[in-house]
């Protein structure tokens, strides 16, 4: 069907209704979230951009074929390439955010935010494994640990509380994934699942006392996650047996419902918190969720050689041997690594975050939405406490 000839004044007159046609029908053509101006993040590895490299230069992580697809050398994530964090920052139109620890030490600028996560990083400070007769952490950077810098970071970024005040409110905060070492570490020395269980309420004790302290000093906007469903990192922690299986992924069971519970735990202590700060807007980040299905169904989401297996590493079952960890001189890489949703046995590829990272933007694993609006940003008039 032909349209009949519009001439240019009369185009003009009905123009307004193509462009709101056209814009409802496609509304997030090349949309960033253009919500935040500077993101301070706290975590371990799965977000770590530099700062545990840093402290340990000669660790495997500072050899290639780590950051191979996206940077083309090693940058100390724990990834072929780009990390959650770095996906969530382009996402918000952020620049990449600069290790705190390298960037300190070059005295570079932390005016567009600042990442303090450090591989290893644990909920609970070192003093509470050494009581448990558990010594060996990787980092001794703990949650508590990285809130100290950022408080000493606080004042060089904001000298001026009233300053302070506009940009911790236009700021990002991510606090974690924490949780996740914690288990591991106590795992490995030997508990079994039960005892693992007694732990659950510290942490999340450990978190919600980190996100009050965020909140206090002014922070508006605070995402914590929940944990990964570490029972499906099998190169970690081994095959299931028959009564420990779950059918729909093949993940362990024990481990899974650990975390489950966790994460339980977790959302309803945010539920308390979101009533103790009404000016604030505290998102849950349902990692667990958002990484599950791919155990179930990785050719679903174009991870062709499956998701156990790791892309880098020295052999064994699932391509990880710990004699010989992904970066050392006796492991290699396998090509396309967008094919795999497991890097090195730890840790996602690439592909394999950005999955993750999709399901935090466009699905339903953020609660509530992050694409929802910036509440922290509606209102100039809300009372919002002051950094000291």
């Amino acid at each position: 069907m032909a349209f009949p000839f519009l001439s240019f004044p009369h185009f003009l007159s009905i123009f307004p209704l193509f462009l709101t046609i056209f814009l409802l029908r496609f509304p997030n053509i090349d949309s960033k979230l253009d919500c935040y101006t500077s993101i301070f993040s706290f975590g371990d590895s799965l977000i770590d951009t530099g700062n545990f490299l840093y402290s340990h230069p000669h660790d495997y992580i500072g050899h290639l074929p780590y950051g191979e697809t996206y940077f083309h050398h090693p940058t100390g994530r724990c990834s072929d390439g780009r990390v959650i964090l770095d996906l969530l920052a382009e996402e918000f139109g952020i620049p990449l955010l600069p290790a705190y620890l390298v960037s300190r030490s070059k005295e570079q600028d932390f005016r567009g935010g600042a990442n303090f996560a450090v591989a290893g990083g644990t909920a609970l400070d070192a003093a509470f494994f050494a009581e448990r007769g558990i010594e060996d952490l990787s980092t001794n950077y703990s949650m508590g640990v990285q809130l100290n810098w950022f408080m000493e970071l606080l004042p060089t970024l904001c000298p001026d509380s009233s300053n302070c005040r506009d940009m911790l409110r236009r700021s990002l905060f991510l606090m974690g994934e924490f949780g996740g070492n914690d288990y591991s570490l106590v795992y490995q020395k030997g508990w079994i699942t039960p005892e693992l269980h007694t732990v659950v309420s510290q942490i999340i004790t450990a978190i919600s006392s980190a996100v009050d302290m965020l909140i206090e000093h002014g922070a508006t906007t605070v995402m914590v996650p929940g944990t990964l469903p570490i029972g499906c990192f099998l190169t970690i922690f081994g095959r299931p047996s028959k009564d420990n299986y779950e059918p729909l992924t093949g993940c362990r069971k024990d481990l899974n419902e650990l975390v489950s519970y966790h994460n339980q735990q977790l959302q309803k202590e945010l539920d308390w918190m979101r009533d103790k700060h009404p000016n604030a807007t505290i998102i849950y980040v349902d990692y667990y969720n958002a990484a599950l299905p791919v155990f179930g169904s990785p050719y679903q989401f174009g991870f062709s050689k499956g998701a156990f297996v790791a892309c880098c590493g020295g052999g064994g079952p699932y391509n990880f041997n710990s004699s010989a960890p992904c970066g050392s001189p006796w492991a290699k890489a396998f090509n396309n690594t967008s094919l795999y949703w497991n890097w090195d046995g730890r840790h996602p590829t690439e592909a394999g975050n950005r999955m993750i990272t999709t399901g935090l933007i466009e699905g339903p694993y953020t609660i509530p939405p992050i694409t929802s609006s910036c509440p922290s940003l509606a209102s100039e008039n809300v009372n919002h406490p002051h950094y000291e």
